[in-house]
């Protein structure tokens, strides 16, 4: 009888566990941007969108399932995931001082560039990197004839950092 109450006690709490949200340690955005509807003579940045603000793993997989893979992408379009409260611009403080690391897709295009995004993704939801600090965002370009993700940090000069 005892095993039986102990049993249920951990299903109740173990059903308790799965309705509640897995919290990040931090919020992140997406962006979109699709300059090959900009205006001419607009300005960079003009067609930049803040699409949506998550802080769960459940928010995560729904949004990136739904909407935020880069090989649905039209050419000149890009995909942005920031920090909360980074503008994925050059003249945001944040990353005013800073650099990126750029990976160019070659092989097998969309299939690359789709995997390489998700698990850049993922390692940075997941806090992963050991400077996860110093990076502001993760930008998935789609371009006519290559694409390339594009990691941003806050800073450009601290090589014991960047490396």
């Amino acid at each position: 009888m005892a095993t039986e109450d102990v049993n249920e006690e951990a299903l109740a709490a173990a059903e308790v566990t799965e309705k509640q949200p897995h919290k990040l340690e931090r919020k992140w955005c997406f962006w979109f941007d699709n300059q090959s509807k900009q205006e001419q003579g607009a300005a960079w940045g003009a067609s930049l969108r803040k699409a949506c603000t998550f802080d769960t793993v459940e928010d995560f997989w729904g949004l990136h399932e739904t909407i935020f893979i880069p090989s649905k992408l039209t050419p000149n379009a890009e995909i942005h995931m920031f920090k909360a409260g980074v503008e994925p611009k050059w003249e945001d403080p944040e990353c005013a001082n800073g650099g990126k690391w750029t990976y160019v897709v070659a092989n097998s295009r969309k299939q690359a560039l789709d995997k390489a995004w998700l698990e850049t993704l993922m390692a940075l939801i997941g806090e992963q990197f050991d400077e996860a600090d110093e990076i502001c965002g993760l930008v998935a370009s789609v371009r006519q004839k290559q694409d390339k993700l594009s990691l941003w940090t806050r800073t450009k000069s601290n090589e014991a950092v960047l490396m």
